[in-house]
C-alpha cells in the first residue's frame, strides 16, 4: 500500500509564492509509485485540496483529513514545504503534534525558536569555532531610540533585518548613518516579523549556504556547500529569486580543512537546536581571519530546481527523489 503524503504548501505571508514553486518541484520529484501525494494549500481563506477536476475540498481540521467521494483520506505523513507563517514558525508543527501526524521538518519548539534570529544566536554562540557578528536586538518599545542604541554599540556598516521572517524581506545594508532610520523602519514594518529588529555589524567575507539532514537510519549527513556571489549589495530577495543576479557555485571551492570545519560546526548547530529533517545554515568565512561567522538557519529551505538544497543534493551524487524519500521515511520512524 502506498504511503499517503500531504504535501503542505501556501502560507499566510508574501513567501507563499516561493512555497508554491518549491512544492511544485518536490511534487515532480516524489515517486508516484511509492507515494499517494495530495497537495494541501494553506491560505488565510482556508485549507484546501484541489482535485484533478479543479474542485476544492476543505481539509477537516479535527484530524487533518479529507473526504473525497464519501471516502475518508487519512494521511501517513505531512511533507511541509511552506515558507514563513504558519509552516516555518512552529504553528503547523504544533497542530500536527496535537493530531498525531508525523511531519518532515523540525518540531514546533525548534521551528519557533529558529524564526527568531537573535534568540538562535544566543543559544549557539558558544559552539567551538563558531562566531557571531556583534549585534543589537531591538524590540517594539525601542523604536523611538533605536538609532541611538545602534550607534552607541555598533560600528558601520550594518545589516538591518527583521528578527523573524525569511527570504531577506525587510532587510537592508546600511553604509552611512543617514540611512539607518529608514532601514530600521523598513525592518520594523515588514510583514509578520514580530516587531523586533536585529542590527549586526557587517562581516567582510565569502558567503556560503550548506544543507544538512538526518536520514532514515538516523545518521546526520552534511551536503556540499554553495558559495554565493551576488551583483547586489547583499543576498536580498531579488538576488535570491531573479535569475542572473547571483552566481551560485556548488560545490564551493573550499579547502579540505574548511570543509571539515564547516561540517563540524553545522552538525553541532543541528544538534544544539534539536533539529529534524533538512535544514540549511548560512555563514561567512571572514576574509582576514577565515573564521566561521554564523548568519542564520533555515528550517524550511527553498526547494525549486535552482535552490541551494537541490543543487547540493545533486553535487552529493544523490537524486532529489531519493533525498525526499529519505526525509519522508525518517519522519515516519522518528
Amino acid at each position: 500500500m502506498k504511503t499517503k503524503v500531504a504535501l503542505v504548501t501556501g502560507g499566510y505571508t508574501g513567501e507563499a509564492e516561493v512555497s508554491y514553486k518549491s512544492s511544485k518541484f518536490v511534487y515532480s520529484q516524489l515517486d508516484k509509485d511509492k507515494y499517494d501525494i495530495y497537495i494541501i494549500d494553506i491560505t488565510p481563506e482556508g485549507w484546501f485540496y484541489t482535485d484533478a477536476e479543479g474542485v476544492k475540498h476543505t481539509v477537516i481540521k479535527d484530524d487533518f483529513s479529507l473526504l473525497l467521494n464519501n471516502v475518508k483520506i487519512n494521511f501517513d505523513v505531512a511533507f511541509i514545504i511552506l515558507h514563513g507563517t504558519p509552516g516555518e514558525d512552529g504553528r503547523l508543527q504544533g497542530y500536527f503534534d496535537m493530531v498525531g501526524l508525523p511531519y518532515t521538518s523540525c518540531n514546533a519548539l525548534t521551528s519557533s525558536l529558529t524564526m527568531n534570529k537573535g534568540y538562535t544566536k544566543s543559544i549557539i554562540a558558544d559552539i567551538p569555532e563558531l562566531n557571531v557578528a556583534k549585534s543589537v536586538l531591538l524590540f517594539e518599545n525601542h523604536r523611538n531610540e533605536a538609532v541611538q542604541l545602534v550607534e552607541e554599540k555598533l560600528a558601520l556598516p550594518y545589516f538591518v533585518k527583521p528578527n523573524a521572517g525569511g527570504s531577506s524581506i525587510g532587510m537592508s545594508k546600511v553604509k552611512v548613518a543617514e540611512e539607518l532610520q529608514e532601514a530600521i523602519d523598513k525592518a520594523y514594518d515588514a510583514e509578520n516579523t514580530g516587531a523586533q529588529v536585529l542590527v549586526e555589524e557587517f562581516v567582510l567575507g565569502r558567503e556560503f549556504s550548506q544543507g544538512i539532514f538526518r536520514n532514515a537510519k538516523g545518521e546526520l549527513v552534511v551536503l556540499p556547500a554553495t558559495e554565493v556571489k551576488t551583483t547586489r549589495e547583499f543576498f536580498d530577495f531579488e538576488a535570491k529569486y531573479v535569475p542572473g543576479l547571483t552566481e551560485e557555485i556548488t560545490p564551493a571551492d573550499l579547502t579540505q580543512e574548511q570543509q571539515e570545519r564547516a561540517a563540524r560546526i553545522i552538525k553541532e548547530i543541528y544538534i544544539r537546536l534539536n533539529c529534524q529533517g533538512m535544514v540549511r545554515v548560512d555563514f561567512f568565512l571572514e576574509n582576514e581571519t577565515d573564521k566561521f561567522f554564523f548568519i542564520e538557519i533555515n528550517t524550511i529551505p527553498g526547494q525549486t530546481a535552482q535552490s541551494f538544497i537541490p543543487q547540493q543534493v545533486r553535487a552529493f551524487g544523490m537524486k532529489e527523489s531519493d533525498f525526499y524519500a529519505e526525509l519522508i521515511e525518517a519522519a515516519l520512524v522518528k
